[in-house]
């Protein structure tokens, strides 16, 4: 029979680490981002592991309604692009104005699309 016990961290010694309130709150609130215990948070910092966060639903949220924007945006200027009879009663100079619109709001909305990737994904 194997007599090799394989030792658990519940049996060995705890580190101590003295901190300000500001500090430990923070500490919490980051291994709270990452999806961790504070315990865990620390001894995977203390062993040179890389954090990896958890992804902010809110954001994912954001991007979702932005992507979703951009598809609709997308549709109306193929509509209008293709010379769609319900289209044309407004006149080629009016039609040229919305175009252009439509395309500015398009690059608003991808510009917004980068800055909340850039958010989630540093």
């Amino acid at each position: 029979m194997n007599n090799h016990v394989k030792e658990t961290r519940k049996g060995c010694t705890p580190l101590k680490v003295y901190c300000l309130s500001e500090e430990k709150e923070q500490i919490k609130r980051q291994a709270d981002a990452a999806g961790m215990s504070v315990a865990a948070y620390l001894r995977a910092l203390g062993l040179g592991y890389e954090i990896q966060g958890i992804l902010d639903y809110q954001s994912v949220d954001d991007l979702a309604r932005v992507n979703a924007d951009l598809g609709r945006l997308g549709g109306l200027l193929k509509l209008w692009l293709t010379n769609d009879e319900r289209i044309m009663k407004f006149g080629p100079v009016r039609v040229r104005a919305i175009v252009l619109h439509v395309l500015a709001k398009i690059g608003r909305n991808q510009d917004e699309l980068r800055k909340i990737i850039g958010m989630i994904v540093p």
